[in-house]
């Protein structure tokens, strides 16, 4: 195969790119993290109020819940550029976007954690 074809099948016959199923693969990466992220702040959710509603129980639950909140936004956002994006397929994460879905997964994650502890 010499370099010509190879750079055709990826570039396809006019030289558009030709992303495949990168963007489905990636906004179904999203929706599974977003999954992951309700069943986290359901389960943390659930441990705060396991011995009944305290104060700090219902904080780290309304914690939680937002950080959840802010993820699923953050993911909305993402899967509809990547469901409405044409042929030169998404446009890259902007680096803020990428910053709150980060800054939300761990902190969900350390409040799950102080849960735990």
């Amino acid at each position: 195969m010499n370099e010509g074809t190879a750079s055709e099948g990826r570039t396809g016959e006019a030289g558009v790119r030709d992303p495949g199923l990168q963007p489905e693969r990636t906004r179904l990466a999203w929706r599974r993290t977003t999954l992951s992220s309700t069943v986290a702040a359901v389960l943390a959710g659930k441990t705060a109020l396991h011995g009944g509603p305290s104060a700090g129980g219902i904080v780290v639950c309304a914690v939680c819940c937002l950080l959840w909140l802010c993820f699923l936004a953050v993911a909305h956002r993402r899967i509809r550029t990547l469901s409405t994006a044409g042929d030169d397929g998404p446009p890259a994460l902007a680096a803020r976007h990428a910053a709150a879905a980060t800054l939300c997964a761990v902190a969900l994650a350390a409040c799950g954690a102080a849960l735990v502890l």
